[in-house]
């Protein structure tokens, strides 16, 4: 028996807090989804949302999947409309998608309560709608909503559904955990019960919410129940706690149990479209997320660094490679010269025998520590430190004569600001005063910053600030404490993260924004001028 990887990223997952997916975000997801090699990519729900219905009739002719059929998702009729009168199903056959899912009820009483009907008019929706989609030439697959809670209460309405289902004619019913409430040897029991009951041939799914953190291993302990089609969503997206990570899921059945799920080169390429679809959704990327985050390989312990340099397997449960990540080695005071050899061997510099330059950049990174600084999410600032150290300079882009940021309000209460900064710097062989107005007064110091050095470094023009974090180090001290920033930068190609800590938010900010502005210079190859 096949298995299906059934992906519903785009009308599950679109559903979670925060998300507002446009048709065009839609058409750039989906070929990212039939590029990991996924079976079915669920589109949404036309004739019950305009722009689900706008997807479908625009991926006709705009959509060209390679792995991945197209489905589109849907009820059964209304209680007492002929389902070929229903304009819902009609709008499931006017999609032209291959394949229906749709969602029925299989806990009675949600029939009862929610439906207002019967358990035996339940079972005729469920019938007359699967039997008219796959007369007219439709794959139908069944949503069992709240099977799981509703087996659990009455076992035979539940089974009478799902039974209703294949009787006429669902090529899968996927059993439902919708409130997420399941554990997974609650959900083992059952779909091997259910498994039991509807005989070896018949397909059985599984839908799982987060709710209780269990979607990833609901969906395995069915799986190993008997379960042969898995359905979640990228990076695990979906309303409340989310739905079951497909990403997750398939890694950990490819990769632990040896099935060949996905099309193409499938796992090799799940990091990168993990996060692309990050970006197209406008939600961070969890860092600490399973196989595919930042942090999924990186090590910090000094320990883990000795272990690791001899053989990077005795701290990885695999190789990163399998699913497109990288390992990681984090800098901190945590860090002994084991974890500063193999981070210099990460950024392209060979430390092996040079123990003194070793035992500089430890101390040095324990001593920065100490006062604040942390270099595990800043890269950029770690490597800065490392190639003066090993080169014995900084790479002299500039040299700062003095600068300062006002934020002036005229009025009352309420009345507008005004931030201005000013910056005065040689570099280019020039002496450069700029002034910058921005949002506030780090807006300002960057603004100024990037025009005087602009004049020389035309280069800088790309570069861009997408991320701004402020700590508060040693909150005891109110309004006296240092202050820790982290700011990451963009070329529109990569980015990278510096740290500054000070006295206040705008000494802090300075040492971080100059030390972006010297990294990407040298990373975009420019020599100081």
């Amino acid at each position: 028996m096949s298995f299906h990887v059934y992906d519903t990223t785009l009308r599950d997952g679109a559903q979670q807090e925060g998300m507002n997916l446009s048709v065009t975000d839609k058409l750039a997801i989906a070929p990212l989804l039939d590029e990991l090699g996924v079976g079915f990519i669920e589109g949404g729900w036309p004739g019950a949302v305009p722009k689900d219905t706008e997807f479908f009739a625009r991926a006709r002719s705009e959509l060209t999947l390679k792995n991945a059929v197209l489905a589109a998702f849907g009820a059964t009729r209304k209680v007492g409309v002929k389902v070929e009168e229903d304009p819902q199903v009609r709008a499931l056959l006017d999609s032209q998608a291959p394949v229906v899912t749709l969602v029925a009820k299989s806990d009675v009483r949600h029939v009862e309560r929610a439906l207002r009907t019967t358990a035996e008019e339940n079972l005729a929706m469920i019938a007359d709608t699967v039997r008219f989609l796959a007369g007219e030439g439709r794959r139908v697959f069944v949503d069992a909503e709240h099977f799981f809670d509703g087996y659990r209460f009455d076992r035979a309405a539940s089974l009478a559904a799902v039974e209703a289902a294949f009787d006429a004619g669902a090529e899968v019913v996927a059993l439902c955990d919708t409130n997420g409430g399941m554990l997974p040897g609650w959900v083992g029991d059952i779909v091997a019960e259910v498994r039991d009951a509807v005989g070896p041939d018949r397909l059985l799914g599984v839908h799982a919410h987060n709710d209780t953190g269990c979607a990833v291993a609901n969906s395995l302990a069915a799986v190993e129940a008997g379960a042969s089609h898995v359905q979640g969503t990228v990076n695990g997206y979906g309303e409340r706690t989310g739905n079951a990570d497909l990403i997750t899921v398939v890694a950990n059945l490819e990769l632990k149990h040896g099935r060949a799920l996905l099309a193409g080169r499938g796992l090799a390429e799940a990091s990168r479209i993990a996060h692309a679809i990050s970006e197209l959704t406008n939600i961070s990327p969890y860092a600490r997320q399973p196989y595919v985050g930042a942090s999924a390989f990186a090590h910090k312990a000094g320990l883990h660094a000795s272990a690791i340099k001899v053989d990077p397997d005795l701290y990885q449960h695999i190789d990163p490679r399998a699913v497109g990540n990288d390992m990681r080695m984090l800098i901190s005071d945590m860090a002994g010269r084991a974890s500063i050899e193999l981070k210099g061997r990460e950024l392209g510099f060979d430390l092996a025998g040079q123990g003194d330059v070793l035992s500089r950049v430890t101390n040095r990174i324990k001593d920065a520590e100490a006062n604040g600084y942390t270099y595990d999410a800043a890269d950029a600032s770690f490597e800065l430190i490392l190639r003066e150290e090993v080169t014995g300079e900084r790479p002299a882009y500039f040299t700062v004569e003095s600068w300062r940021s006002i934020v002036e309000r005229t009025g009352s209460r309420g009345s507008e600001t005004a931030s201005e900064a000013t910056v005065k710097l040689r570099a280019g062989g020039e002496r450069i005063v700029s002034t910058g107005e921005g949002n506030g007064p780090v807006n300002a110091l960057d603004q100024a910053l990037r025009q005087a050095l602009g004049r020389v470094y035309p280069e800088i023009e790309k570069f861009e600030l997408i991320d701004f974090k402020v700590r508060i180090l040693d909150q005891t001290h109110g309004t006296d404490a240092i202050t820790r920033v982290l700011i990451e930068t963009t070329d529109g190609e990569q980015s990278w993260s510096t740290v500054g800590v000070g006295p206040n938010l705008l000494e802090a900010s300075w040492e971080a924004l100059t030390d972006s502005a010297i990294f990407g210079l040298l990373k975009a190859g420019v020599s100081p001028r």
